[in-house]
């Protein structure tokens, strides 16, 4: 039988895949979008961390979620020096959430709450997506836009307690399998990971319609 982390990864594969190819995420990689379009994409993380971070230290006694909070993951100072250096010192003043941010946002914050399996799930997509995919957006923005390596503007994705990642990713992936929960709350995980996925996936379709390329 496989492993839970086997599971989780091939079940929601097909959304991971969807968000990954959408239109705005390859024509930011693809460098045909201004550094603004990656600043309102910082922004909307901001508001997706905080959700996922805001009551994280609370589920840290959570027998299921507890394993997971680890600080050094934690992106939301990251994620504000960031914005500074992008929007400058009054960034707060012009932040704004997309509906698609809010209702992403919502979830999380819901899940975190009221169902610490499901906030897993939320935890995963986002955290180990840094922590892989994540890099190559941090150095397609430094060699596009002329961000100082790991510096100001792509701090979100510089994880600098975490000397070996894929050690990290190996530990993360054995608390995933470690979980003390029967099989039908695993479906149900897995069930809220390709939600997850959606819900970054419409978030992205959202920003493509605010940064459309011209024809």
């Amino acid at each position: 039988m496989d492993s839970f982390s086997t599971l989780i990864r091939t079940a929601s594969h097909e959304q991971h895949v969807e968000a990954e190819t959408s239109t705005f995420m390859s024509d930011l990689l693809g460098g045909r979008l201004g550094v603004d379009a990656y600043a309102r994409y910082t922004e909307q993380l901001w508001f997706v961390y905080g959700a996922l971070e805001s009551d994280a230290r609370e589920l840290a006694q959570d027998p299921v979620a507890g394993p997971f909070i680890q600080p050094e993951l934690f992106r939301l100072a990251a994620l504000e020096r960031d914005l500074t250096h992008l929007r400058g010192p009054d960034w707060r003043s012009t932040l704004t959430a997309l509906p698609a941010t809010q209702a992403y946002a919502a979830r999380v914050a819901e899940c975190a709450r009221t169902w610490p399996a499901g906030y897993i799930a939320h935890h995963y997509t986002r955290y180990l997506g840094d922590l892989s995919g994540g890099q190559i957006i941090r150095g397609k923005a430094e060699k596009t836009w002329g961000f100082e390596r790991k510096g100001d503007g792509v701090r979100f994705y510089v994880f600098e307690e975490i000397s070996n990642p894929a050690a990290f990713k190996r530990g993360y992936r054995e608390l995933l399998d470690a979980l003390p929960v029967d099989d039908l709350e695993k479906q149900r995980i897995v069930t809220e990971c390709k939600r997850a996925f959606s819900l970054n996936t419409d978030l992205f379709r959202a920003l493509g319609e605010e940064f459309p390329l011209s024809a």
